[in-house]
């Protein structure tokens, strides 16, 4: 009778333990899935990544966990391998070079309008010719001229890059206009930036052309890129060692870092990595000279900086930005931690358009009333590069052309008459160019 009368209550208990532990197990099968998917997500490489290897054959994963292709749909061009010594990443063991000739070659690519989006081209000669000639020619983004590639070392990657809003369904990267040598191109990579990164007021009829990307206080001379900065850009250490970098260096400069996380979710979202280093000047200032490619001209300049230094409470850390030659740039004071309002809190104080010269000094100098000298974890200048609107005749030809896309002859890209015309048409020498013949 005692055992009949316990007996429902011992089997419901058993019951409810065995439907208790199949939940236990349900739960942590669903968290085993859940992190094993946030992992992956972590090495999955962004949207709107496109990584060409130039003259490649196959895909691959590099070890960055960087996808990439290789450019087989082009129709023009040859293809070849090189070996340059030290060089192991598979992308550079292999180049597209065309003719030199007075035609453009380009690549065509599909983006998302009104989006912004980092492009680069690099480019790694290898005396790919087995002429010891270095290539000189030029490379344009659509109708503009973007940069003149000039190797000057057949052992070195030569790097481009370019911001842009996108405003059109497609981009086009062409090469033309070779006056030594062949042109030709390793890599084309394609990176998508989100929300408001990188806006400016004049995008609409300007690209930002990437002149410095520092990281400063760098505990090596390898650049912080993927997956450490999502967007993948390239940050250059501090100590990297190559002529008019960063030289004219103040006594007292040393080099500080923290393991401690930064927040970085405002403005340009610089990567953690490189917010957690940075260098101060013990002695009160930090000076450096650097030569900037693409300038003089009016520029895009930014510093990030975040307190990452333990300070007391009656320490301070104020400084001013000092720049020869412009004394009402001097008059701003910076106090990191009260302008990020708290400590290891990303502030990003800067410039949208200021004139600047090739060869830049710059001093960051401590205030009288400060106990502390100035900090800097990272700095980027860019270059305004004025947009060509293109010839008179481009968007009509080009929607009539797109008919016929499977033609050769309708795959040529870019514009039809700049940088140079298509191999079909004529065009006129207007500043806006207009086509006379096809």
């Amino acid at each position: 009778m005692f055992l009949s009368s316990l007996s429902p209550l011992f089997l419901r208990s058993r019951r409810e333990m065995e439907g208790r532990r199949r939940l236990l197990l349900l739960l942590r099968f669903s968290f085993a899935l859940l992190l094993l998917l946030l992992l992956g997500a972590s090495t999955a490489q962004m949207p709107g990544f496109i990584s060409l290897d130039c003259g490649g054959r196959v895909n691959f994963t590099d070890a960055l966990g960087l996808t990439w292709t290789p450019d087989d749909q082009l129709l023009y061009g040859e293809t070849t391998n090189i070996s340059v010594a030290n060089e192991t990443m598979q992308q550079y063991k292999t180049l597209r070079y065309f003719p030199a000739n007075d035609r453009k070659y380009c690549y065509t690519l599909k983006v998302k309008s009104r989006t912004r989006y980092l492009v680069r081209v690099t480019f790694l000669y290898g005396n790919f010719d087995n002429n010891n000639v270095y290539p000189k020619f030029d490379v344009s983004l659509g109708a503009t001229h973007w940069a003149t590639i000039v190797i000057s070392d057949a052992d070195t990657i030569e790097v481009q890059e370019l911001i842009f809003l996108a405003l059109d369904p497609t981009i086009s990267v062409c090469l033309s206009n070779a006056t030594t040598g062949q042109p030709f191109i390793s890599t084309l990579e394609l990176r998508e930036f989100n929300g408001s990164v990188y806006l400016t007021q004049f995008e609409s009829q300007y690209y930002l052309s990437v002149s410095a990307r520092i990281n400063f206080g760098a505990d090596s001379e390898d650049p912080v890129r993927y997956p450490d900065d999502p967007f993948d850009r390239i940050w250059e250490s501090d100590s990297l060692k190559k002529a008019n970098y960063l030289v004219d260096v103040s006594a007292g400069t040393e080099k500080v870092s923290t393991k401690m996380p930064i927040d970085v979710s405002s403005g340009e979202m610089p990567p953690q990595k490189v917010m957690q280093t940075a260098v101060v000047g013990r002695n009160g200032s930090l000076t450096y000279r650097l030569n900037l490619d693409g300038f003089p001209g009016f520029g895009w300049a930014f510093t990030y900086l975040a307190e990452i230094e333990n300070l007391g409470p009656n320490v301070s850390r104020k400084f001013r930005l000092v720049l020869p030659g412009m004394p009402d740039l001097s008059k701003a004071i910076v106090n990191i931690q009260e302008n990020a309002q708290g400590k290891y809190r990303l502030y990003e104080p800067g410039y949208y358009n200021i004139s600047l010269p090739f060869v830049l000094s710059f001093r960051f100098g401590k205030t009288s009333d400060s106990s502390m000298g100035p900090l800097l974890n990272a700095m980027e200048i860019n270059k305004y590069l004025k947009k060509n609107d293109g010839s008179f005749d481009g968007s009509v030809i080009a929607s009539a052309v797109s008919s016929y896309s499977s033609a050769d002859w309708a795959r040529e890209g870019g514009d039809p008459c700049l940088p140079v015309p298509w191999s079909w048409v004529e065009c006129n020498s207007d500043p806006q160019p207009r086509i006379t013949k096809m």
